[in-house]
């Protein structure tokens, strides 16, 4: 048997982080990862792939864009496979970043298979077993399979298998509108497929604040149909390859004919093999409950990623992972906090999210608080590339801290990361103001949200206000 200070049971973001943090300080580390290589599903079946597919579509699209602009035409379909060698293309280029060689470098013991509990310290792999005297689950999550009648005696597409398709459908049925299943929708659309989004809910993206989504919904139904309070109670194969899906939607029963059928109805954390039961670990749900610490309830077993509560995140998992080490490693106490964890949707247009929404920044301060909304076509930059459609909102305090910041917008992922970092340092929005911009740049969109709160400041805010005031009298 083997001893280990500290056993990592997941090979994704989250684990990878910890195994090489904690190997840099000196511990004995084992990585035990299911797959043949390192990765996890951001690597393999998410983050990488999915971008590298929504980047050659949006090409596509902004070239058909440009043709019809200058009164061009672009004719014949596009070649899918250019698209699927992108996909991989941009795996291989990854992967040796994550590679079982790199760990094994870094003097981590990587072994491949399923880990699980025989006890508290004890971990099976097949025959062999490891102590470990801190262990860190970190296995992910998978594609949550929704109970419909003959969806198992059908072939469905996942993130798992999707982008091993090397052959672009005609039509595509995608149930379910989350983040996940709105990029890939957008992406296929733009390739030349016929997509059809099915969305039990009455609008889009519950999560996002309400101001953002209508920009979102405007390009997509351009692009493809979404079918809102619809959903699916039945698939069958038929002869000719094709599936039926049987839809009800608004007490209305609806059947609709499809070559492809995606599956996009979240997530649910990878621990079904793990033996969980068996020593006792609490659950919280379908999830690993854990501490602020990071610590189940059993203190030297930890769990980061997508098997935690409640950023199902890469980027939120290599943070866990960094305060996982300093946990496990050294003894530490240190908490977690979402507070300052942005994402991002990566719809074209974006929509990125900071923070509380107005919604409930409203249900927690009331009326105290502060909004402020700048409309793209506002913005300078976004005028000269003729891509307004947009908004920028912040919502703060009375005193100008954010409490949520907000956006809707081409690539609004990366300027809006200024709002992040004056979050997190608890810098006021009117500071931004003080930051000089180079113009035209698009992340003067931010900085107009601290224009409006200088103007209704000074020219409304009580005494400061009236003397404003009489000074411009004055002056004029």
């Amino acid at each position: 048997m083997k001893s280990y200070d500290l056993i990592v049971i997941g090979g994704g973001s989250g684990g990878l982080t910890v195994a090489a943090g904690a190997v840099g300080f000196g511990v004995k580390v084992a990585l035990i990862e299911k797959e043949p290589e390192p990765g996890g599903d951001c690597l393999h079946t998410g983050c990488v792939p999915s971008k590298a597919l929504i980047a050659a579509a949006k090409e596509l699209h902004t070239a058909k864009k440009a043709a019809e602009a200058y009164g061009l035409t672009l004719q014949g379909e596009a070649n899918y496979l250019e698209a699927y060698g992108r996909v991989q293309a941009a795996k291989a280029a990854i992967q040796p970043h994550d590679s079982r060689e790199r760990f094994r470098s870094l003097g981590v013991d990587v072994y491949q298979g399923h880990g699980q509990f025989r006890d508290k310290h004890l971990i099976e792999i097949g025959d062999e077993v490891l102590y470990g005297k801190r262990i860190v689950i970190a296995t992910g999550s998978r594609t949550a399979i929704p109970t419909i009648e003959g969806l198992r005696d059908v072939d469905y597409l996942t993130n798992e298998s999707v982008f091993d398709m090397q052959a672009l459908p005609k039509t595509m049925v995608v149930i379910g509108a989350g983040p996940v299943g709105l990029e890939l929708s957008q992406a296929f659309a733009r390739l030349g497929t016929q997509v059809t989004v099915l969305e039990r809910a009455v609008r889009l993206l519950a999560n996002e604040d309400a101001d953002l989504v209508p920009y979102v919904q405007a390009a997509l139904d351009k692009e493809m149909t979404v079918m809102f309070g619809a959903s699916a109670n039945k698939v069958e194969a038929l002869p000719d390859g094709q599936k039926r899906v049987t839809i009800i939607q608004n007490g209305e029963q609806l059947h609709l004919e499809t070559e492809a059928l995606f599956i996009a109805t979240g997530r649910r954390p990878n621990i079904d093999r793990l033996g969980l039961e068996r020593i006792g670990v609490q659950m919280d749900g379908d999830h690993v409950a854990v501490k602020k610490t990071l610590q189940t309830s059993i203190p030297h077993i930890y769990a980061v990623g997508d098997v935690i509560k409640p950023f199902p995140f890469t980027h939120a998992a290599g943070m866990e992972g960094k305060l996982v080490v300093g946990n496990a490693v050294f003894g530490l106490k240190r908490k977690v906090s979402y507070a300052n964890v942005p994402w991002v949707v990566y719809t074209d247009p974006e929509i990125f999210h900071l923070g509380m929404t107005e919604e409930e920044a409203r249900q927690h301060m009331g009326n105290d608080i502060r909004v402020y909304k700048v409309t793209l076509d506002h913005v300078d930059r976004f005028i000269t590339d003729r891509n307004t459609e947009g908004i920028v909102k912040v919502i703060t305090d009375r005193k100008g801290l954010i409490l949520g910041a907000h956006a809707a917008g081409h690539g609004a992922g990366d300027w809006m990361q200024q709002a992040v970092f004056m979050k997190r340092f608890g810098r006021k929005l009117p500071d931004i103001s003080h930051v000089v911009h180079p113009y035209p740049a698009r992340s003067e969109a931010f900085m107009k949200t601290a224009d409006q709160y200088w103007r209704d400041k000074l020219f409304q805010g009580g005494i400061a206000g009236r003397l404003m005031k009489t000074y411009v009298k004055w002056f004029r």
